[in-house]
């Protein structure tokens, strides 16, 4: 072992929790810390997705400039400056090859406040239907976002559920009538599973057919790398459900996209038939029942009023760079993969397995994937783990019916460590 058992027990014990899958990924972060503090010993970190290349330079330049131009000062425009809006929509067509207007495209405070409005704002469209349905795993935030809102949501896992088995699960849930939103990523967090194009257009018929909204979470846009998404106006496009259905609102992820986490932008980009559409159940929470009003003026204003002016041209002015061809935002982000090939081939070169993988093909390489050990459980796993200095997170908390399952993030992860995680699962597995 790498860390000593009754130092990495004592520490767990002051979260007051029996079960560690029960810990939120902050939790978990903290208490590795707090490990790696006190044993001098430094970890293999799974646990946090959190963003691990620099930031594009034409970004913070144009966020210097903006602010050397006096925006500090000034509120931005709740439904973001034209600048920004104009980028959204072109990245959209480039990209994706939807078509949205500027009016339908809204900066917001990174992905995760895009989701809390886009959730909140679905979940009150009509009293007959206040769930919404999680395809699981997912990221579990977007849960507590709901939780704290006091809205109730239903889930179930996908693994048993892909190509033509999504069809007739999905609809077994639609046809209660109570549903108002699906919500997932995709590629997915935490399991790196891509949705196809048949179970996209699956997903766009049935909301379109039992008149739900899709919340599709793209914050990993572009990093399926088993295809160049890179290409301004090129095929093959970003997949997406708003090729299939009228019926949705993306998210879009700065962090993740373009690595700029800490100044907190992202992108909701609402399809035009959903931003003009009245929901008179709207007007019980805000004088407006007109969607895309109340998603600005009704969750936005009311919560953060707007998002950063100066991040918003930094957003803005790499978007353009992307968007003329001058910026290979993808190529920049295959680091990740590159890394996620070198770590899975080591996990199961020492007995670990793959739990999620995609029905039709291998799985791609990217942020995230799942890991399993034969015989132990997701809580077993998780905590030995820890004595050999790895970090990674229970799928319990992501919504996953698998018992047995952690999720692992390249993002931290250096390539220089390679040798050392090898070290460390040689040891693991010699001693189970």
């Amino acid at each position: 072992m790498t860390i000593p058992k009754p130092l990495v027990d004592s520490l767990f014990e002051q979260f007051g929790e029996a079960d560690i899958t029960r810990l939120s990924i902050r939790e978990v972060g903290r208490l590795v810390s707090q490990i790696e503090e006190q044993s001098g010993q430094e970890f293999i970190h799974m646990e946090m997705g959190v963003p691990g290349l620099p930031a594009p330079a034409i970004a913070i330049e144009a966020e210097k400039e903006a602010l050397d131009k006096g925006v500090a000062p000034i509120y931005p425009d709740i439904e973001g400056i034209p600048f920004v809006k104009t980028e959204i929509a072109r990245f959209a067509r480039l990209f994706m090859d939807v078509e949205v207007s500027p009016a339908s495209c809204v900066p917001t405070v990174g992905a995760m406040q895009g989701s809390f409005a886009a959730l909140l704002t679905v979940a009150r469209t009509n009293r007959e239907k206040p769930f919404t349905l999680f395809i699981d795993p997912g990221f579990p935030v977007q849960k507590s976002q709901l939780n704290l809102s006091g809205l109730p949501f239903k889930s179930f896992d996908v693994l048993n559920y892909r190509g033509d088995k999504l069809h007739d699960k999905l609809e077994s849930y639609l046809k209660e009538g109570n549903i108002c939103s699906i919500c997932y990523s995709s590629p997915n967090n935490p399991s790196w599973i891509c949705f196809s194009e048949s179970e996209l257009k699956t997903i766009g018929e049935l909301a379109t057919k039992y008149d739900v909204i899709v919340i599709e979470d793209l914050a990993y846009f572009g990093m399926d790398f088993r295809q160049q998404y890179g290409a301004p106006g090129i095929p093959p496009y970003q997949p997406t459900v708003s090729r299939y259905t009228d019926h949705y609102i993306l998210l879009l992820s700065a962090s993740k996209i373009f690595s700029y986490a800490g100044q907190r932008i992202g992108m909701m980009i609402i399809s035009e038939g959903v931003r003009k559409r009245k929901y008179p159940n709207l007007r019980n929470y805000f004088t407006s029942d007109v969607l895309g009003h109340f998603v600005s003026y009704g969750v936005l204003y009311a919560t953060t009023a707007g998002t950063s002016h100066s991040a918003q041209y930094a957003l803005a002015c790499t978007l353009k760079a992307v968007n003329d061809g001058q910026l290979d935002f993808v190529s920049a982000l295959q680091a990740y993969g590159e890394k996620a090939k070198l770590m899975k081939a080591l996990f199961l070169k020492y007995g670990f397995y793959i739990v999620y993988t995609d029905e039709d093909r291998e799985l791609a390489d990217g942020f995230y994937f799942t890991i399993a050990y034969p015989g132990m459980t997701s809580g077993e796993l998780m905590k030995e783990f820890l004595y050999y200095g790895i970090s990674a997170i229970s799928l319990a908390i992501t919504g996953s019916d698998n018992p047995n399952g952690l999720r692992a993030c390249v993002s931290f992860v250096r390539l220089d460590q390679m040798g050392v995680l090898e070290d460390r699962l040689k040891a693991f597995a010699e001693n189970q």
